[in-house]
């Protein structure tokens, strides 16, 4: 998944939070001004771009609520394979990726991978990508930390068609602190290597959910209750839509009546639904023809002055 895909629900209520705090000033000024006949008409030039801005808020609100929940499936598969930047470069944002360099400790760029896949399985107990049995196919420990001259180092390298040291081990964040027994983090499939211990049955004193579970559930809660609370928000700032269109309305008919003090009806729309939308395409339209040139009015003002001309050649000269 692209990171402008992965970031576009929090891009988005960031830039209308922003525009709010702006539109909702705007709103609280026209309100007080409103009760000041003298003061509310400057307002009457700026409302309507104001209803354009707020419409266009609501709009931006609706789709952040259905983003959040589109893009849920989208981020299960990011966390199960990376995300991919704009270079079309596989970053180290995967948890595959993030178990594989977790040995590169002393590699400019990863050293801190180290601490950060530890930190995710201990903060969300879990273990792995999948299950804590991802671990047994990465070298996890680094070579820096390994004795070469010992028997069995060599004889897991060389077991190994790439030349790697696997274990059938964890780090210790995989190990559940509620677990009655000890940490066993190394040799879990070996029955013998424990005293009083079944690898196939035994519950294992380590997390038992992979990481990517345990992420996928985190972010789908959050994102399941964004869906509600962008849900109120606009419903709150529709609200606020439709009332400042009341006001505005009732305001400019007791001024129309000459009664700033007087009772007025206000309303939403002055037409119906129909002619209201047959009056924005015109107004639209007027917007866009603005400042180009009418061929059929240049030729009617060039016949209009040809006509005057004539008119001026054919009139006798006055004499002296």
């Amino acid at each position: 998944m692209d990171n402008t895909e992965i970031h576009v629900v929090p891009n988005i209520l960031m830039m209308v939070g922003l525009a709010s705090i702006g539109t909702n000033w705007v709103a609280t000024r026209a309100c007080q001004d409103s009760l000041d006949s003298t003061r509310f008409p400057r307002w009457k030039v700026f409302l309507l771009a104001w209803f354009a801005v707020a419409a266009v808020l609501c709009c931006l609100l609706i789709a952040v609520v259905v983003l959040s929940y589109a893009l849920q499936g989208s981020l299960e598969e990011s966390l199960k394979v990376g995300v991919t930047s704009n270079d079309q470069r596989v970053t180290e944002v995967g948890l595959r990726n993030g178990i594989r360099f977790y040995k590169d400790t002393d590699v400019p760029g990863r050293c801190f991978q180290k601490e950060t896949i530890d930190r995710l399985q201990m903060e969300f107990r879990c273990c792995g990508n999948s299950n804590f049995k991802d671990w047994f196919e990465v070298q996890w420990v680094s070579n820096r930390y390994l004795d070469f001259t010992s028997k069995d180092v060599k004889d897991r390298i060389r077991s190994n068609v790439d030349g790697r040291y696997l274990l059938d081990g964890v780090p210790f964040s995989c190990c559940n602190p509620a677990s009655p027994r000890p940490c066993l983090q190394l040799q879990l499939t070996d029955n013998s290597a424990h005293y009083n211990y079944e690898y196939q049955s035994e519950e294992l004193n380590l997390y038992s959910r992979g990481c990517r579970q345990a992420l996928t559930d985190y972010f789908m809660e959050l994102m399941n209750s964004t869906g509600p609370g962008v849900l109120s928000v606009m419903l709150i700032q529709l609200s606020v839509c439709l009332s400042l269109r009341y006001l505005q309305t009732a305001v400019e008919g007791a001024m129309a009546l000459e009664d700033p003090e007087g009772d007025s009806e206000g309303y939403l729309l002055e037409k119906g639904v129909k002619e209201t939308i047959e009056d924005l395409k015109a107004n639209a339209l007027k917007m866009l023809k603005f400042g180009q040139v009418d061929p059929n009015a240049a030729e009617g003002s060039s016949e209009a002055a040809d006509a005057e001309k004539a008119e001026k050649t054919a009139s006798p000269t006055p004499a002296s």
